[in-house]
C-alpha cells in the first residue's frame, strides 16, 4: 500500500502566515440550523465561507505572482505541480543562507526539490517570522540551470524577506518553476523515492494560492 505524507499546515481562523498579512476569517455562510428549512426533515448541510489573502498557509507561487505576463494559477500544467519525482535536500543547521553547496552535485533535473530547514517547528510562534533560512541568488540560479521542475521550502520565504529584489522568486518564476513555501514535515520524508503533489485551485488572474501539499511513497 502507498504511504502518504502530509506536508501542509492546517488553515485555521485568524492564523498568521506572514507578518503584515491578515489571517483568514472562516465562518458559516449557511449554518446547519438555517439550512433545515430548505430540506426534508432530518436533513441539513453547512456551507462555509472563508475570506483570506492568497498567501495563506502552505501555498504555491505561479509565475504571475512575480510577472504580469506570467502563467497564473489557471494556466499551470498539472504536470508541473503533481506526480513529480521528489528530492529532499537538507540545509545546514542554524544557517540562514542556503548556498549551492547544499546541492552537492545532485541530479535535480525534472524533480521537485524540497529544501528542509526545520523552520516549520517554529510555526505559530513569533520566532517563525524572524531571521528565517532562505536561498541565495546563486542557489536560485543553480536550481534554474539544473532544470528543476519545482522548488519548495519549509521556511517563511524562499527569499530573504528583507531583500526587496526577491532574487529567488525573480529567477525561478521567470523560468516557470513554481515555488511552494511554508511546507512542513519534510524531516519525515526519505531523501528520494517519492512523488510530490502541490495542486492549487485553477483561479484565473491570481498567482498564489494555498495547496494541500503531500508526498506518496509506493
Amino acid at each position: 500500500m502507498p504511504k502518504f505524507f502530509e506536508l501542509s499546515h492546517i488553515v485555521e481562523d485568524g492564523m498568521i502566515t506572514y507578518s503584515g498579512l491578515p489571517g483568514p476569517i472562516i465562518s458559516d455562510h449557511l449554518t446547519r440550523e438555517g439550512s433545515r428549512q430548505h430540506y426534508a426533515k432530518g436533513t441539513s448541510f453547512q456551507i462555509g465561507k472563508i475570506e483570506m489573502v492568497a498567501n495563506t498557509g502552505t501555498y504555491i507561487d505561479a509565475p504571475f505572482h512575480r510577472y504580469q505576463e506570467g502563467k497564473d494559477l489557471s494556466q499551470l500544467d498539472l504536470s508541473s505541480v503533481a506526480n513529480l519525482d521528489g528530492l529532499v535536500l537538507h540545509a545546514p543547521p542554524n544557517s540562514r543562507k542556503i548556498t549551492p553547496e547544499v546541492f552537492n552535485g545532485r541530479d535535480m533535473r525534472g524533480k521537485a526539490v524540497l529544501i528542509h530547514t526545520g523552520w516549520d517547528r517554529r510555526w505559530g510562534t513569533e520566532s517563525y517570522f524572524k531571521d528565517h533560512p532562505y536561498l541565495t541568488r546563486e542557489s536560485a540560479g543553480h536550481l534554474k540551470s539544473s532544470g528543476v521542475a519545482l522548488v519548495g521550502i519549509d521556511s517563511l520565504n524562499i527569499d530573504d524577506n528583507t531583500d526587496g529584489m526577491r532574487p529567488a522568486h525573480t529567477i525561478l518564476l521567470a523560468s516557470e518553476i513554481p515555488i511552494v513555501e511554508h511546507l512542513c514535515n519534510l524531516d519525515g520524508l526519505p531523501n528520494t523515492g517519492f512523488k510530490f503533489f502541490a495542486v492549487p485551485a485553477p483561479v484565473n488572474g491570481m498567482g498564489s494560492f494555498p495547496v494541500r501539499a503531500f508526498a506518496i511513497i509506493e
